[in-house]
């Protein structure tokens, strides 16, 4: 598959998506960026917004398997990666796989999961595999997790260690659908559900190759210099206590290779590292208790870092 036939087909996904979700356009682009940066989304927003709807519809998109597990604090290990269990006529344990064996894994209120469970979803978010009695399974490629949290909510939640976080390529907010979308949902109650009934138009084996070349999408050397002087700059910064990691750098970097690829360009421009730093960076600062008393947030602080940064020019080709 070359570069042309890979954005036509992204886009037949991304107009596949907008025919059953409405209002969500640029919503659905961040998914597909993060689907072809390989990344996991972590997605924080209030129930109702249609997030479950949205993961599907890029799972039937692709051809892919989808998961969903609603994480409470009962929840077990082994309710996610599977369990082995004694096969009487074979006389052997034989693996019976959970619903992490996916394309396509969300985890609702994935923060009222305890933290041993968080701990079986880190290793597949991570290795891209689970153990079972000392058996190691590997998961199905592409596989991308999706987990929401509710912002509001916090009594009976285990809150997301900063090592977790870390895994999460971006963080996004769906919000809620401007005011002709949420009509269009309610003259046409049945719009919502059209997600199960989606054709795909790709398949996950597509998806593998739209990944090789959002990865071979050129970074200029005075970009990456932009880039890395982002990250610094989170961790000068007076309000930060705990700035982006070296794992945050390559993060911000696939996605904005992908970011460019999504957008039909062989090479990252400036604003494409402008454009995801928000999503990729914002949830892995952290400010000190002052800054945040004061009301200061890590969006106000990736903005004084990036206004502070000369921007590279002549990136036209």
């Amino acid at each position: 598959m070359d570069h042309h036939a890979a954005m036509q087909q992204l886009d037949q996904i991304r107009r596949n998506m907008e025919s059953c979700i409405y209002g969500k356009k640029d919503e659905i682009a961040l998914m597909l960026t993060a689907m072809l940066a390989g990344g996991h989304v972590l997605i924080e927003d209030v129930p109702g917004t249609g997030k479950t709807q949205m993961v599907k519809a890029l799972a039937m998109s692709i051809g892919g398997v989808f998961h969903r597990i609603q994480c409470n604090p009962d929840l077990l290990p082994t309710d996610i990666t599977g369990v082995s269990i004694y096969h009487p006529k074979l006389e052997q344990f034989v693996f019976r796989p959970g619903p992490v064996m996916a394309n396509m894994l969300l985890a609702d209120e994935i923060n009222r999961a305890t933290t041993k469970t968080q701990s079986a979803l880190l290793e597949a978010m991570e290795e891209r595999r689970v153990s079972v009695d000392g058996e190691t399974h590997i998961l199905p490629h592409p596989f991308m997790l999706f987990a929401t949290q509710n912002p509001i909510e916090f009594e009976g939640t285990y809150s997301l260690p900063e090592a977790q976080l870390d895994r999460f390529l971006m963080k996004i907010k769906l919000g809620y659908p401007d005011e002709a979308s949420e009509k269009r949902l309610v003259l046409e109650p049945g719009s919502g559900r059209a997600a199960e009934s989606l054709q795909a138009v790709a398949t996950v084996d597509d998806v593998a190759q739209m990944q090789r070349l959002a990865e071979g999408i050129h970074l200029e050397t005075s970009v990456a210099d932009y880039l890395i002087s982002l990250i610094r700059g989170t961790r000068q910064h007076s309000a930060v206590i705990l700035g982006a990691s070296p794992r945050a750098a390559v993060a911000l970097s696939s996605a904005a290779k992908a970011y460019a690829f999504l957008n039909h360009r062989s090479f990252v421009l400036p604003d494409d590292v402008k454009a995801m730093a928000p999503l990729v960076l914002g949830h892995r600062l952290h400010l000190r208790s002052e800054a945040r008393m004061q009301g200061t947030t890590t969006q106000q602080v990736l903005q004084d870092v990036l206004r502070l940064l000369p921007v590279p020019v002549g990136m036209e080709r």
